[in-house]
């Protein structure tokens, strides 16, 4: 008799044979299955019908023997009727020392016998049963630990993040997470200069995440929150003097801080033609200022510049360098700006005296132009109506503070390029600030260096920034040189400046 596994391992053409045997009606018309149980269903009334197992295989081996492949069993595998199991070599563990070997050592080539329970045939013919590979035990929590520190950028949908001064404050991997809670409680704002302990992004997380604020613009957290606006602070006159005195053979400075007195909240314009040496001017005024004044927090900021005069920059200048070249898109230059401005208003709201070197604020202006949206009201030269704004918002930033700190801008301002659209951007900034310096390109042209016009060149309200004796030398000096060419006046300057050692004493050798 069959059982109906083997009925099941049979083809329908064997079951239709024994089912021909058994005088089963209509059989050549049934499916497998229903052939399958009519079978066994006759098996089970008239067992005397049930061919001999013996029988049926006499009649299978006159027939070619023909099997049902297993699924995924190799090509050469012999029936599994006919199979025999041979017992396993012995079983042997690998120390773990031996895991730690280089791969090399451990595992030989391949040999196509990888079995799915983790064992390994080994050449030698025994199998062996590798060690499950250990997780890695570096669990340290870093929580903490790390410490961080970024410019604050808040987002629309009120989150943060802490941008990093090595990217000029830009999107970078380097930025830190601020959560909507922590900008609330400390009363942190756009530009804050945030330092505190952070964690590493878990997974699913791209930044960093802050944990705790220890430090805003380098004072505690809770001195942060009362502080007042920029915007409501009240600004003055500059009255506090920088001294530009650097070396006596450096007659740049010493002629700027002469003719044109900086001090700290003014609002300078360096009006400049091509090639008049300007970034040489603002190098010189930088590094006096670095030496002179360590309390000034000195930022210089190169908007659309050569990428090598930015490396020159930091390199030469003791002062932090934001920098967004030529190559760069127009909202870059925008969003470098603002971020640069935020700082230092920031940084004023809690006392501190900043100096911001901009080169140049015409390039700034052109960028707000051209991210500007279209307004309908373009003024002569392709300038849209709106576009100015942001760059006067900017350049007004400057000031002195009643009972605070002060806010320095030096910017240089491009005439005579043979764009109409840089002549009107400096008229519109012509008369904003409190300080202009003209620089004069036939001085450049005969090599006569700094090339300064020095009659053009003047400071408002010098008076509260130099002492009532040199006052009063400097518009006796001006008198004599106003009758003088640009050529004529510098030439003399520079002739009687190099014996001396101070402006002072060339002041005093003047008398003579």
């Amino acid at each position: 008799m069959y059982d109906i596994l083997q009925l099941n391992d049979m083809l329908v053409p064997e079951l239709r044979d024994i089912a021909e045997q058994l005088k089963i009606d209509n059989y050549h018309k049934l499916s497998k299955q229903d052939l399958v149980y009519k079978i066994l269903d006759k098996q089970a009334v008239s067992p005397e019908l049930t061919p001999a197992a013996g029988g049926k295989e006499a009649a299978d081996d006159a027939k070619p023997k023909r099997h049902r492949r297993k699924p995924g069993g190799p090509a050469d595998a012999p029936p599994a009727e006919t199979k025999t199991e041979t017992p396993l070599p012995e079983l042997k563990d690998v120390p773990l020392a031996e895991e730690m070997k280089p791969v090399a050592e451990v595992q030989p080539p391949q040999t196509g016998d990888e079995k799915g329970d983790g064992m390994r045939y080994e050449r030698n013919g025994q199998f062996q049963r590798l060690p499950p590979r250990k997780e890695s035990a570096f669990n340290v929590d870093l929580d903490g630990i790390v410490d961080g520190e970024g410019v604050l950028e808040i987002m629309p949908d009120g989150y943060g993040f802490l941008r990093s001064s090595d990217y000029n404050y830009l999107s970078s991997p380097d930025d830190i997470y601020v959560s909507p809670s922590q900008i609330k409680l400390f009363g942190i704002k756009t530009g804050d200069t945030v330092t505190g302990a952070v964690r590493p992004p878990k997974e699913g997380e791209k930044y960093f995440a802050l944990l705790k604020v220890e430090s805003i613009n380098g004072r505690k957290p809770e001195e942060i929150r009362d502080r007042v606006p920029f915007d409501y602070l009240t600004p003055l006159f500059p009255h506090e003097k920088f001294n530009l005195f650097d070396d006596h053979n450096n007659y740049s400075t010493r002629i700027i801080d002469l003719f044109t007195p900086i001090g700290k909240g003014q609002r300078g314009l360096i009006v400049a033609q091509p090639k008049t040496g300007k970034t040489m001017l603002l190098k010189a005024v930088a590094n006096a200022i670095a030496k002179n004044h360590p309390e000034v927090y000195l930022i210089v900021l190169l908007v659309d510049e050569r990428p090598e005069e930015v490396t020159d920059m930091e390199r030469s200048v003791r002062a932090e360098v934001i920098a967004s070249t030529f190559d760069e898109p127009a909202d870059k230059h925008v969003k470098v700006a603002a971020i640069a401005l935020e700082k230092a208003k920031r940084m004023v709201e809690c006392g501190m005296d900043v100096c911001i070197l901009l080169d140049s604020i015409t390039r700034l202006a052109r960028a707000h132009n051209t991210v500007q949206p279209a307004s309908g009201k373009v003024l002569s030269g392709g300038v849209e109506a709106n576009a100015l704004h942001k760059p006067k918002q900017f350049f007004g930033a400057a000031r002195k503070i009643e009972n605070g700190g002060s806010l320095t801008i030096l910017a240089t301002a491009l005439i005579d390029t043979g764009s109409k659209m840089d002549e009107v951007i400096f008229e519109e900034f012509k008369g904003t600030g409190n300080m202009e310096l003209q620089l004069d390109r036939k001085l450049s042209n005969k090599r006569i260096f700094p090339a300064v016009d020095v009659t053009a060149s003047s400071t408002r309200r010098d008076d509260l920034l130099l002492d009532a004796a040199m006052l009063q030398r400097m518009w006796i000096l001006r008198n004599h040189l106003a009758d003088m060419t640009s050529e004529e006046a510098m030439r003399f300057l520079l002739e009687n400046m190099r014996g001396t050692k101070s402006n002072e004493e060339f002041l005093v050798s003047m008398n003579g």
